[in-house]
């Protein structure tokens, strides 16, 4: 079972390259950010929870997230692993994944780091609030979100390292290209 995790900032690209890798390699694409943003368009009483924290440019509390996330895993239980897009963000989440995918005797095959500077992620964030009508991607939020990312996902860079399982792609080119190189990496795992 190939079990990945795409990692990065926001607007990095992860959306992108995780349905890719998704695609090629037969995995569930698991987002939490698409799940979330499902719950918030439905309207559950989850979803307002949701909703509130993610216009402050807050991360949703972790309870919540492993919650989500273990049901999102036992409804893809026929694909060839999966390629969690946006989770863990925090040690804890790194922690309880781990045990939750130790219950179904499987592990983190590769954590792939996307490397992108804080002024493309920006521009890249701004640009996709016009596109799609992301209210969360306003200038104070996004500097918000990018500060909470340093500061509470980034340390996971070490949790993975010290396993040896943490590889950094350069996230700027074109998505082919930067496909391309995640791709040959994690062919190599097969």
């Amino acid at each position: 079972m190939l079990n990945l995790i795409l990692f990065g900032p926001p607007g990095s690209g992860k959306g992108t390259q995780s349905i890719k890798i998704a695609e090629c390699f037969n995995l569930a694409h698991i987002s939490t950010g698409d799940i979330l943003r499902s719950e918030i368009k439905n309207q559950t009483p989850l979803g307002l929870k949701v909703k509130a924290v993610i216009e402050k440019g807050e991360l949703v509390s972790d309870n919540l997230l492993m919650e989500l996330l273990e049901n999102a895993i036992e409804k893809e239980k026929s694909k060839n692993g999966f390629i969690f897009d946006g989770f863990p963000r925090t040690n804890f989440q790194a922690m309880g994944l781990d045990t939750m995918l130790e219950k179904r005797n499987a592990s983190i095959s590769l954590v792939i780091s996307l490397e992108v500077d804080r002024d493309e992620v920006v521009k890249r964030l701004l640009s996709r609030a016009k596109l799609e009508g992301r209210v969360d991607d306003t200038e104070e939020v996004i500097s918000n979100r990018l500060q909470v990312y340093h500061n509470q996902t980034a340390p996971l860079i070490d949790f993975y390292k010290k396993q040896k399982k943490f590889v950094e792609v350069k996230g700027i080119g074109s998505t082919d290209v930067i496909f391309d190189s995640i791709k040959e990496i994690v062919s190599a795992l097969i």
